[in-house]
This record gives structure tokens, C-alpha cells and sequence, in this order.
């Protein structure tokens, strides 16, 4: 086809031959269908006469710890370093970094968000065809990346979703397999991999790059981050998004052996992560406390969800993150019926080993008295339970 444009100084019209993106895409991105990002917030800000519980995206409930704003505001009232390129490869934030994990600054690269440090790791270490193996139902923007390299996804499914089955995992991994990807807990479902399950995989994928994807390590309270230190082929990622209530800043990282990192550096972008997000990460990690009073009412909000089901009788799935999810038996219609009272909530029923269940996160123990309150007036409504189900 051509396209006639009119050139500004009079002239003659011009032909130019027209460029069809969908034409151009690369042949591994060309059949994957876009992340399915649905985010409440548009719904949220639409209706601002009520108070809101966004629980679909594991977020934290509460904003930072005060020190936060504080050293922002006091940036930007006497800096004009906006104008500037942030400080390269975080120095601050990893210095403070190696103290809070327990490692050397060698070990740690900040990523502008944990997403960043999952994409670098797969256009570092994945060819067209490599295989990637990984518990399914899993992180699906994960795999996204994986897929855009050309690499071949294998699905572990473990026969019960709730629960880590190291020995299927093991048996999927082949000399084959480039990379094993864990999300640890496992978001959905929560099933989790201890460190003795975890050093198991590294020995049986030892030409494998191992991603132990810990996003909700503050909640969960274990860690793989010392196994950087006796094996070369695991990469531990987390984020300042869940627990450290700084999703919109985007800043996560990752650790690793030095010679890993080394790789790694071939394409890191050494100026991606901003400087508002490298100082709030760094006032995070001075108020441990503040985050650690909050972890703590979220593991007790988490327990008064668990009671009102046991309760009510409904089939109920904790987490060692900050969510959990309920089965219940028209779940479409709860999801809509939540979203009226402004709740919000992750339907997982469209994931076949998840029919029924749908996801939220937790806040504090106040925040999760009004929920249920919300939600068994919901369950009411929608004849998830009935009066005889109250005791």
C-alpha cells in the first residue's frame, strides 16, 4: 500500500510506502497475546464515595513507612537533580541492601522493579528453544518474557496445586533445561519449596539457571538468598512492591553469584532505576520496624479470614504471602457482587486446577474486620451462604 502525505512547505505530495508493524514483530513475539493486566483502579478513582479495599494485585494496604515521604519531600524541595541521570548501579540502595540480605554488594544488582530483574535474567540466558521449566499455574508475566525469547515453556502441574511436589518437578528437568523459574511461595497458589527441595533442583539442573522468584519473602519469612554463595546457577529476585508498599515507584533487585552478575552486566542498564525509587528503597530499609508490624497484622488478618470460613464452611486456601483465596460456588457473580461494595478480588476460576477460587490479599487486622463484614453480606446476597449456614 502507499500513503499520501502533505509536505508543510507547500510541496509536491509525497508517496511513501507504508510500514506494517504487525508485519515487523519479531517471530517469537508475534503469537503471544498481551499480559491480561486487569487492574481495578479506573473502577476505584470512578467512585470515590466509598472507601475502597483494592486486594486483586497483592499490593501492600497502608503506604510507606513515613520516612519515605519524609526523605522524599526533602529531595525535592532542595534538589534540582531531576534534571540528572539517577546514580548508576544504585550504590546507596545496594550498600544497604547487602546488609538487610545478608550478602556483599558484588552479589546484588537493583532492577527497576523485580519484572526488570526476571526480563534481564531471560534475554541474558535464553535462546530460541531453550526449554524453561516451572510449577503451573504460575506468575504469568514471568513466562511472557521467557515466550518472547522463543524459549518452550514446560508446565509442572502437581497433582495436588496447593502443594509443592519437589519430586515432579525434578523429574521434568532434563539436560535440556536452560532455566527453572519458582515462585516461592508460589503466587497463586501458594505451594511452597523448601531449602533442602530447593538445593535438590539445583543439583539436578546444574546447567540450569535457577530463578527463585521472592517476592513475598517479607511475609514468608524463608529465604534462598544464602544458596548464592555455594551455587553458581541460582538467582534470588524480590521487590520493594508488596511488603515495602512501593509499587509505584517500580524498584526490585535481584542476587546472585558475582560471575553471574558479571554476565548480567553485558546488557543491565545502569542508569533504569530512578532516583526517587532508589531513595524511598532506602528509607524502607531504615524502618524495618514500621514493615514489620505491618507483615505481623497481615498474618492476623489472614488468620480472621481462615476462622470466618471454618466458620461458614467454605474451602479456604492460606498462604505464607500476604493473600489467600476462598472457593465458593458462583464465583462470577460474587466477583461483581464485591466489586459493588468496593471490594476487589482476583478471579481464579478460569485457571482449570483454581474452578471457583478467587484470590485477595490482606491488610491489617481493622482493614480485614471490614472486608469480611463486606464479604459475608456479599455471600448473603449471592447465596453463597444461607441463613441455616450461620452458627
Amino acid at each position: 500500500m502507499t500513503a499520501k502525505i502533505k509536505d508543510r512547505t507547500n510541496m509536491n505530495l509525497k508517496v511513501i510506502t507504508t510500514f506494517n508493524p504487525a508485519d515487523n514483530v519479531s517471530e517469537y513475539v508475534r503469537n503471544i497475546a498481551p499480559y491480561d493486566a486487569v487492574s481495578s483502579l479506573t473502577k476505584i478513582m470512578s467512585r470515590t464515595q466509598i472507601t475502597h479495599y483494592k486486594l486483586d494485585w497483592n499490593e501492600a494496604t497502608v503506604p510507606p513507612s513515613p520516612k519515605v515521604k519524609e526523605s522524599l519531600l526533602e529531595y525535592l524541595s532542595s534538589s534540582n537533580g531531576l534534571n540528572w541521570y539517577p546514580p548508576l548501579f544504585s550504590p546507596d540502595l545496594r550498600e544497604k541492601l547487602s546488609h538487610y540480605v545478608g550478602l556483599t554488594t558484588d552479589n546484588v544488582v537493583v532492577t527497576n522493579g523485580s519484572d526488570d530483574s526476571l526480563e534481564l535474567l531471560m534475554k541474558t540466558f535464553l535462546d530460541p528453544g531453550d526449554r524453561v521449566v516451572t510449577p503451573y499455574p504460575t506468575y504469568a508475566h514471568a513466562l511472557l518474557f521467557a515466550r518472547s525469547r522463543g524459549a518452550n515453556i514446560v508446565k509442572v502441574v502437581y497433582p495436588d496445586v496447593f502443594k509443592a511436589d519437589v519430586d515432579k518437578l525434578i523429574a521434568s528437568i532434563t539436560p535440556r533445561t536452560k532455566m527453572v523459574y519458582l515462585v516461592n511461595p508460589n503466587n497463586p497458589t501458594g505451594a511452597f519449596l523448601n531449602r533442602k527441595d530447593v538445593e535438590r533442583v539445583l543439583q539436578h539442573a546444574p546447567n540450569a539457571i535457577v530463578v527463585v522468584d521472592e517476592a513475598y519473602f517479607e511475609f514468608c519469612g524463608e529465604t534462598m538468598a544464602g544458596l548464592v554463595e555455594k551455587y553458581e546457577n541460582v538467582v534470588v529476585t524480590r521487590t520493594f512492591s508488596k511488603a515495602f508498599a512501593l509499587a509505584a515507584l517500580r524498584i526490585g533487585y535481584l542476587m546472585a553469584h558475582p560471575n553471574v552478575v558479571t554476565q548480567l552486566k553485558r546488557i543491565y542498564n545502569p542508569k533504569s532505576v530512578n532516583t526517587l525509587a532508589q531513595i524511598a528503597a532506602c528509607s524502607a530499609l531504615d524502618d524495618l520496624q514500621y514493615y514489620d508490624e505491618y507483615v505481623a497484622e497481615v498474618t492476623r488478618g489472614k488468620q480472621m479470614v481462615a476462622d470466618y470460613c471454618a466458620e461458614k464452611g467454605l474451602e479456604f486456601r492460606n498462604t505464607r504471602a500476604n493473600y489467600v483465596l476462598i472457593k465458593v460456588p458462583y464465583v462470577l457473580k460474587t466477583v461483581k457482587e464485591l466489586e459493588r461494595e468496593g471490594i476487589y478480588v482476583r478471579d481464579r476460576s478460569h485457571i482449570p486446577q483454581l474452578r471457583g477460587f478467587f484470590r485477595f490479599n490482606l491488610g491489617t487486622t481493622q482493614q480485614a474486620e471490614e472486608i469480611l463484614r463486606r464479604m459475608d453480606k456479599v455471600f448473603h446476597r449471592t447465596g453463597v451462604l444461607k441463613a441455616e449456614d450461620d452458627h
